[in-house]
Order: structure tokens, then sequence, then C-alpha cells
């Protein structure tokens, strides 16, 4: 109505100019880049991706990166094979954000992190040049002031709030005592009690009862824009639909016209396979998570019932995979859930059951799992996880095999994962529910190496 106002008091003169002014193109959307907390992968913001694109941001714009040695070293000064240091994590943003500015033409960028990632985003507009090539940085329970303060503390490690990584990115950058590297601007997002990273109680770090000197506020930074969310755990910082709306709105300074996802006809699905340890191809490397890919990897894709996990004919995808680990592209149909079979040397074959997908993706990165020596008692293993948030039995509605009660779950907002181990071979469906989603798999025997997931999506 204001518009109608406006117009019609501009008179006949405005009407000459209409043409030429509807002519006039808004200036393109800003490319976002998106980076992953520690020991995590890109894949974890598939659905943020979902929700830029269902408000219309190009998906050409938005660009997730995948760092090769995810997880922070426990002195960040020394070496550590399969780790990264912070200038090794700094370095490998700067490069990426250099290819996405090629790519796009675009003179800067925003920057989403979560948790790790966020550190990364703090030294490279800081100490790498990105306080000139970034528009907007947006942080995700990032431990910002650490996941511990305690002098004397591990204060090598680059979450210790009073060692020298984060004391030198505190340091006061004005009069004011600002945080936060301008002209660049910032926006943090965190739970109101409900960060295992940000409690003054060091139970989730394996010191229960014992005082971390952070608080819930820890994630917040002087200087920048402050959001509480309440009640939503470490990862729900970014990759909650709240978080998004949160992002979203800093960034443009609007709300999005949805903070669903808009479903697409058939999706396109592509990702990487990729393994464990320091050399994925070698058990003897250790069994922590990587972003390498897995060569030689086998993929084969069914699709199942959506009540019973069975599978509803042939295999409507197969792979063996090359260097780069891609394992796609796959058109999947609409509302169809999906198996994936991952097998590799050195790995149990891993069957992967997924809810149907609502759109395109190519962070649909898969990856194999070993079995503990500990679990082959058992005649089958289910693993129920949750990639992008974690299980809270005080706040969510949730089971795996009917039971409410999440094996090894405890309270609080702290494990991302259940491991169900069944005693009977014999092959049945299993399901596990979270907040309405459902996701119904098979049992494998584990007799023949054989491990079930189910891999919630929101």
């Amino acid at each position: 109505m204001m518009f109608r106002r406006s117009f019609l008091a501009l008179g006949a003169s405005a009407l000459l100019l209409a043409g030429c002014a509807s002519l006039t193109q808004a200036p393109p959307l800003p490319p976002i880049v998106f980076v992953h907390g520690n020991g995590d992968t890109a894949a974890l913001w598939q659905t943020t991706l979902w929700r830029f694109e269902s408000n219309g941001w190009p998906r050409e714009r938005l660009y997730a990166i995948n760092h090769p040695y995810p997880l922070a070293r426990d002195d960040d000064s020394k070496e550590q094979p399969g780790r990264s240091s912070t200038a090794e994590h700094m370095a490998f943003l700067k490069a990426e954000v250099d290819k996405v500015l090629k790519a796009t033409g675009a003179s800067k960028v925003v920057l989403i992190g979560n948790s790790r990632g966020g550190n990364a985003i703090r030294n490279y507009i800081q100490n790498g040049g990105g306080d000139k090539l970034v528009s907007h940085a947006i942080l995700g329970g990032t431990p910002n002031h650490g996941v511990w303060s305690l002098k004397g503390f591990r204060e090598a490690n680059e979450f210790a709030g009073t060692g020298p990584f984060l004391t030198a990115l505190n340091a006061p950058k004005n009069a004011a005592g600002d945080e936060v590297t301008g002209p660049v601007q910032w926006l943090t997002i965190r739970s109101d009690n409900n960060d295992k990273f940000a409690q003054p109680d060091g139970l989730w770090i394996g010191m229960a009862g014992k005082p971390t000197g952070v608080t819930a506020a820890g994630p917040e930074l002087k200087g920048a824009t402050n959001v509480v969310i309440p009640r939503i755990d470490h990862r729900e910082t970014s990759y909650s639909p709240a978080a998004f709306e949160a992002a979203y709105r800093f960034i443009t300074g609007q709300a999005p016209r949805t903070q669903g996802i808009v479903p697409e006809a058939a999706p396109v699905l592509n990702g990487q396979i990729t393994g464990l340890g320091v050399n994925p191809a070698d058990p003897k490397t250790g069994n922590f998570s990587n972003n390498l890919p897995l060569p030689g990897a086998q993929l084969e894709v069914y699709a199942t019932h959506p009540t019973t996990g069975e599978r509803l004919g042939a295999a409507v995808h197969r792979k063996t995979v090359g260097a780069d680990g891609v394992w796609g592209p796959f058109t999947a149909q609409t509302g169809q859930a999906y198996e994936f079979v991952v097998s590799a040397p050195g790995y149990a074959t891993t069957h992967i059951y997924r809810s149907p997908f609502a759109r395109s993706s190519a962070l649909v990165h898969l990856r194999p799992e070993r079995i503990a020596d500990a679990d082959r008692d058992a005649q089958a293993l289910v693993s129920f996880v949750r990639p992008r948030g974690y299980f809270d039995p005080a706040r969510d509605r949730m089971s795996l095999d009917g039971k409410a009660q999440l094996p090894g779950v405890r309270p609080g907002a702290g494990d991302a994962s259940a491991k169900l181990k069944l005693a009977d071979a014999a092959m049945r469906t299993v399901t596990g529910e979270f907040n309405g989603e459902r996701v119904a798999g098979r049992t494998w025997p584990v007799a023949e190496n054989r491990v079930s997931v189910l891999e919630l999506t929101y």
C-alpha cells in the first residue's frame, strides 16, 4: 500500500521513467561459503542450503567447503597426523574463498561457520586478509571464549579460552573493547543453556563435576549482533530452521519467505565416499573422521519401502568410485526413500538408510563404518544418527526399535548417535523416529561384516 500511494504521488513525470526503472535489476545475491565444525563434513549444511534455495538463493552461489582433516590438533603448535592446525585451517578457507570469488566474479562473500568453522573464519578475517573480502560473518555455536577457560589447563589447544589462539582473536580492536574485526558485519548464534560446549560444568568434555570457566554466553562476541535461541543444541546453532532464519535476516535485512524446504521434482544427488584415519585405505592409521576420498569403494543404491526398509527391486544406481571419491550423479524419485550400500576393503559393508530427499544435493557424503572389537559379540548392529543436531531426551520425541530410551544417549543434548546391539541374527525391520521424521531400515548380520545406519536428515 505504501508503494501504491508513493507511486500515485509522483505524477505523470514518474510514468515516463517507469519503463527505464523497470529495466534496473537488483544486485546479485552474494555468494555464501559455509564452514563446518570440528570433525564434521560439508554434508551437514545440506538442509541449510535447501532453505536458502527455497528462498530464491541461486544454487551456484552456495558453497560448503570440506576440510580434508577436520579435527583440531591437541596442541595447535605441534604436528599431529590426520589433524589440522589453526594456520592450516585458515589457509584452506582462504584458498576456498579465493576460488569462490573467481568463479562468481563477486567482490565479497558471506561466511557462515559452525563451531570450529567459526575459529577459521575469525582467524581469516583478522589475520588472513578476509576483512577486505567478507561482508558478513555468521558464527553458530563457535566457542569464542573457549570450551574451557582455565589458566594452565591445556592452553596450547585452540579451544582453550586462556590460550594464545583465542586470546589473540579476542584482544580489543578499538576503544570500545570490541572483539570483532571491522568493517565486516558479525552475527553470533547461541543456545540459552543447551550447547554442550558452552557449559559451566565439564560433563561433555570428560570433566564431570569440574568447572570449565565458561558459560552459555561464551559464543557471544563484543561488537557483534548476538542472538540467543532457546533450547537449541550445539549443532542446531547452525543447522536448525531457527538458525537459518536468523542468518537470512542478518544478511538480507528481512525475514525469509519460509523456514521450510520447497520440494523439487526429480532431485539429482551426488557426493563423495570418504573414510577414516590418516590414510582411509589403511586401518592401521586410525579410526577417526576425515574427509578424504576412498578410491575403489563400491556403492549400490536401492529404493526402499517407507515403513519396512525392504528393497523395492534391483539396485537403481551402482558405481565404483575413482580417486575423487565421487559416487554420482543419481536422479532420485521424489518422495522415495533409499538405502545406500557402501563397501570397501578394511570396512564393514555399511547399509545407510535415508529419508526421501526433498531437493538436489551434491553433499550426500557417505562413509562406511568399521566394527569395533567390543561389538563383535552382537548378531546385528544398528546405528541411529542425527548429524545436524543432538538427541535431547528432555526435549525431543524419539524412539529406536520401538523404545523411547535410546541406548547410550545421556540426559542433555550431548549425544548425536545411538547404537543398538541385537542378539538375534534374523533379518528384520528396525525403525528410528525423531520429532516426526521416521527412518526404516533392515538389520544385517555382523557375522557377514555388515552394519546398518539409520541417518536422520533433519
